[in-house]
């Protein structure tokens, strides 16, 4: 009970100490905006590492931190296999493909609008499927290696990167492009000049709830045939064993993952959008 007691203390401090930063005078500084995650994280792994062993709860059911980083260690060689092979090759390779795909249909339906009023109410469908229908099928069709998965991750991918871009191209309002017209712009300036800038924060916003729909599709697609290795795999056989610390490992790995490829994404957008209000709201 001491070490349950010395856990309820850490959150205690925890708590107390993210209520100072947040409410002190340099709560909008970067340094707060760093400190305040970083502190409620190790607040919770602290505090998670002491209840574990406090209660000597079995490792079956959840291992401590400390464990799950003794694997973490000792296993980098297949930890870095499983990331090529799901993240590199699976996700990576679909969400290019499916983001570039919607991108280039957004403009087509854009363009025509028989297209919008034909295609976009089919993509609501199939966005709506779920990816444990579609997985098994895809996996039969391109076979069992990364491809499939990158199929999957495509599926995934392509219709909310699709309707976020068409929302983003219709942003202009009716009077931008009526002066665009007076000018006798084109169609291709109009776009050029006008709507696809207005619909860049749109477009990052498809990108960046792609990030996360990509991992998520990769792995999952994984457990319904793969190779012997990849995310996917390994969760799916470490669970049968029995071997949890194993399974939280390629936890780590995929949020360590996910939090870069979102934080890129990000990153990128603040460069090319940094005259939209959004971004100077947040400087």
């Amino acid at each position: 009970m001491t070490l349950v007691f010395l856990a309820l203390l850490v959150w205690i401090f925890g708590w107390w100490l993210n209520n100072r930063l947040a409410s002190g005078p340099q709560a909008d500084s970067q340094v707060v905006r760093f400190l305040a995650p970083l502190i409620f994280g190790l607040t919770i792994i602290f505090v998670w590492e002491l209840l574990v062993r406090g209660l000597e709860v079995p490792l079956v059911i959840l291992p401590a931190p400390s464990v799950i980083g003794l694997r973490f260690a000792n296993s980098l060689p297949i930890l870095w296999e499983d990331f090529v092979q799901t993240i590199i090759k699976g996700a990576l390779s679909g969400y290019v493909i499916g983001c570039s795909a919607a991108f280039l249909t957004a403009i087509a339906v854009d363009r025509w609008d028989f297209l919008r009023l034909g295609l976009l109410p089919v993509g609501n469908f199939v966005a709506a499927l779920p990816i444990v229908g579609t997985a098994p099928i895809l996996v039969m069709w391109f076979g069992f290696d990364w491809h499939s998965k990158s199929a999957v991750v495509v599926v995934m991918v392509f219709f909310p990167m699709l309707v976020n871009t068409v929302a983003g191209l219709r942003e202009a309002t009716a009077m931008q492009r009526d002066l665009m017209e007076t000018y006798a712009a084109s169609y291709w300036q109009s776009f050029l000049k006008l709507r696809l800038p207005a619909a860049m924060p749109f477009v990052f916003n498809g990108l960046k709830i792609s990030t996360t729909l990509a991992l998520i599709g990769a792995i999952v697609a994984e457990f319904f045939g793969s190779p012997t290795l990849g995310m996917g795999f390994r969760i799916s056989t470490s669970v049968g064993q029995l071997s949890l610390d194993m399974v939280w490992a390629e936890i780590v790995v995929a949020a360590l993952a996910g939090t870069a490829f979102y934080g890129l994404v990000a990153g990128i957008e603040k460069a090319v959008t940094f005259w939209h209000p959004s971004q100077r709201e947040k400087q």
